[in-house]
């Protein structure tokens, strides 16, 4: 995907860190650019944004479950967590609900028969990130669905689409920290996260250090929470993104202004 000569100096393609800030960009456009400004945070693998016990694995999946639904604010989506191993079935019909799509603004899903289905396998629960990352991405999925125009670089890229979707949803501290984690796909070919699949962590920390421009975020904040191999990456990509691509970052930008 996006090959070239590499400038030097730069960490990616410029056509590659330009296909990432046009994902954002749709996003934006299609995902309520307000939720992004006002609430959508930068999860952290941490009690303090995963508060809570369970008595049982299952009890611990719908424990993370709920909070990573929240978090990308589609607490209002027909959403189902499978028994784990269960094949995650796409809906008969599509299920589009009423913009804005997300957050406290939200409006319930318009009436459907269709429930969007999760499921995971018990060994993820060894490693909460991967959880995390698995149940974002397959909201990810969903989300991106719901878009009213096709994705940047078109369908051929969706899985790579929706890993970027899922760090502007919050969740790209998990994306980087477990990107060469594999867990086990589901049987029936549907949206189950399958790491080192699409994009490389040095590319998701790439995405990461767009979000945290877009935020406003301080390098300390991402830092705490990555995995010391990535740290280094992580600075000079936020460098990049505030340096070379400011216009660009300012341009998109815009899109969060009243």
């Amino acid at each position: 995907m996006f090959l070239g000569l590499l400038d030097r100096g730069l960490l990616l393609d410029e056509a590659y860190a330009g296909w990432i800030f046009d994902v954002y960009a749709w996003a934006l456009r299609n995902f309520d650019p307000v939720m992004f400004r006002d609430e959508t945070l930068l999860v952290t693998p941490s009690n303090h944004h995963f508060p809570g016990r369970a008595n049982s694995p299952e009890d611990m999946a719908i424990l993370i479950f709920d909070r990573v639904v929240a978090y990308a604010g589609m607490g209002h989506w027909p959403l189902k967590l499978l028994p784990p191993g269960s094949c995650v079935l796409e809906p008969a019909a599509e299920v589009r609900p009423v913009a804005p799509s997300r957050g406290s603004r939200a409006v319930a899903a318009e009436t459907s028969p269709a429930c969007l289905t999760l499921s995971y396998e018990l060994d993820y629960l060894n490693d909460p990130e991967t959880i995390i990352a698995v149940f974002a991405h397959t909201l990810a999925h969903y989300l991106g669905r719901s878009a009213t125009e096709p994705p940047p670089g078109g369908a051929e890229n969706w899985p790579h689409v929706t890993e970027i979707l899922a760090v502007f949803l919050g969740f790209g501290l998990m994306f980087a920290n477990t990107a060469l984690v594999l867990p086990r796909g589901g049987c029936c070919g549907g949206p189950v996260v399958r790491r080192p699949a699409y994009v490389s962590q040095h590319d998701i920390t790439y995405a990461l250090a767009i979000f945290a421009a877009l935020k406003g975020l301080p390098e300390k904040a991402v830092l705490k929470h990555l995995k010391r191999s990535l740290r280094g990456h992580f600075k000079r990509a936020l460098r990049e993104v505030k340096g070379r691509y400011a216009p660009r970052l300012q341009e998109i930008g815009q899109y969060c202004q009243d």
